[in-house]
């Protein structure tokens, strides 16, 4: 009597689970239009601010590459140079002052030059495109970083910061 039962009550709860899949319909068009135009509207808020941290990541690591170059021309005057500075990155590259992501002239959307002279250097970095960066950077043996926008920068530009 009581396997009859559970039988019975087993086949009345499939019957219902049935009736109540029949009664849910999903979501409805209009509640899947809204959940896109909420995603639509964040989308258009956070692009803006992630090109504008690309860019400020771009910047960093060209002024972390002036660095760089600026302490391996210093130590290459100081030691291989003899009191002469490495002409290019070429130089600094094959001396293993730099590595050869600096070395190569190019590095995270700017461009990178080096020029050296028995009694001084210059090192340039300027963006390869306005979306990965807007700033430009140089440095001399001083050691001072100088900035500009919307042009190269040079020894006439404000420092870094300053």
């Amino acid at each position: 009597g009581f396997c009859f039962l559970v039988k019975i009550q087993k086949k009345e709860n499939e019957r219902k689970g049935k009736l109540e899949m029949k009664n849910q319909k999903g979501f409805s068009l209009i509640e899947l239009l809204i959940v896109v135009a909420v995603i639509g509207i964040i989308a258009a808020i956070a692009v803006p601010n992630l090109l504008e941290s690309k860019k400020a990541a771009n910047e960093a690591s060209a002024i972390s590459s002036i660095r760089t170059i600026v302490t391996a021309q210093i130590t290459y005057s100081a030691t291989i140079g003899n009191g002469s500075y490495a002409a290019d990155l070429g130089a600094l590259s094959t001396a293993g002052m730099v590595d050869t992501g600096v070395g190569d002239g190019t590095k995270d959307g700017y461009s990178i030059t080096s020029a050296g002279t028995a009694t001084g250097f210059t090192v340039n970095a300027t963006p390869s495109s306005t979306s990965s960066g807007t700033r430009s950077f140089f440095s001399d043996e001083t050691a001072v970083i100088r900035v500009a926008t919307g042009g190269a920068a040079s020894a006439a530009s404000p420092p870094l910061g300053g």
